[in-house]
């Protein structure tokens, strides 16, 4: 159940009494139209109800902005190797002689369910942020290659492979080769959100990412999410970021993004929140002292998207406030255009 609660809008208004009174009539009569000018009821009720959504609530939306993303493959189990093109030009190589279900082989139709993801925007919106686990369990920025999920599905049963599967991906989708690009495996925590790990490549190269031209050659085992990536190089002093959401949104209802200046496919996420203080925060202190971002609160409002945006210079310690009053209200389509134009 939806939860209700009021904002205060405070009105300021300059009123100014005449001096000059000419009867107690004026006086009266002013007296009048000054209480009835400086309400500040007037126009902007002091009372105005703001639904709060429920965690669920928010997980719907980004559910259906990941069903938006999502492209769909169908092709027989005794096709063998294959090899499907998507909607960004990205080939998927498959054999579909190794699909098994429960350890068993497959036969007859079969149904890839596959998604890339590219630019902020799309990665903001389906919770999927490039952040990478560093040795220690810290987690700091990546610049992106592409996100890729695949999963193999037959009458809605989710399939294993005991084959390597292979995406050959354009460099131009990301903004161009970058020989420093490595292979990364995506896991999901019980919060919901993404998190990256390196792949070790193996001696026989069953692992790993290398380019050739300008094109990126990805070889992975199982299906899941992938990410061709490099860990963000900033030599500046580092801080951790917090962040104030509005009053009754928490890590269950709504998010905070960071967007770094300059990085086309990059998105950070704060993925930490203390309740006691309404506070999110990057507590691993890995965002540079004196970057310029976009600091980026994001909730459901009625199977839209509530948000607000921030442009930031980052100060050692710093906090940053969101009121609700400081929100929009938008469809999928115009939030998307809204971050992949940040800067």
């Amino acid at each position: 159940m939806k939860t209700t609660q009021k904002i205060h809008i405070e009105k300021s208004t300059k009123c100014i009494l005449t001096k000059n009174l000419f009867s107690l009539f004026a006086l009266i009569t002013m007296t009048a139209l000054l209480a009835t000018s400086c309400n500040p009821d007037d126009n902007n009720p002091t009372n105005i109800p703001i639904e709060t959504p429920t965690a669920q609530e928010f997980n719907n939306l980004r559910a259906a902005a990941l069903d938006n993303h999502t492209q769909l493959f169908n092709f027989n189990a005794a096709d063998g190797y294959i090899a499907l093109t998507s909607e960004n030009g990205v080939e998927i190589s498959i054999n579909t002689n190794c699909l098994t279900n429960n350890g068993n082989p497959v036969t007859g139709d079969i149904t890839l369910e596959y998604v890339e993801l590219f630019e902020k925007g799309s990665m903001l919106t389906t919770n999927k942020p490039t952040m990478g686990v560093l040795p220690g369990g810290d987690k700091s920025l990546l610049i992106s290659g592409g996100e890729f999920f695949i999963e193999a599905t037959q009458n809605g049963n989710v399939l294993d492979t005991n084959c390597g599967l292979q995406l050959i991906i354009p460099t131009d989708l990301t903004g161009g080769p970058d020989p420093d690009m490595t292979l990364w495996n995506g896991e999901i925590d019980a919060d919901g959100n993404l998190a990256w790990d390196e792949v070790e490549v193996n001696p026989v190269g069953n692992g790993g990412v290398f380019l050739e031209g300008n094109r990126y050659y990805a070889a992975f085992e199982g299906f899941g999410w992938t990410n061709v990536d490099r860990f963000v190089s900033d030599p500046r002093p580092k801080t951790t970021l917090q962040v104030q959401a509005p009053e009754g949104f928490n890590k269950t209802n709504s998010a905070i993004y960071l967007s770094y200046d300059g990085e086309e496919s990059a998105l950070a996420q704060l993925d930490t929140f203390d309740e006691s203080i309404n506070i999110f925060s990057e507590h691993y202190g890995q965002i540079p002292i004196g970057l310029e971002c976009h600091v980026i609160f994001v909730t459901e409002s009625e199977d839209a998207w509530r948000y607000a945006i921030k442009p930031v210079t980052i100060e050692d310690n710093g906090i940053i406030t969101f009121i609700l009053g400081e929100t929009t209200v938008v469809n999928e389509a115009t939030l998307l255009d809204l971050i992949n134009d940040l800067p």
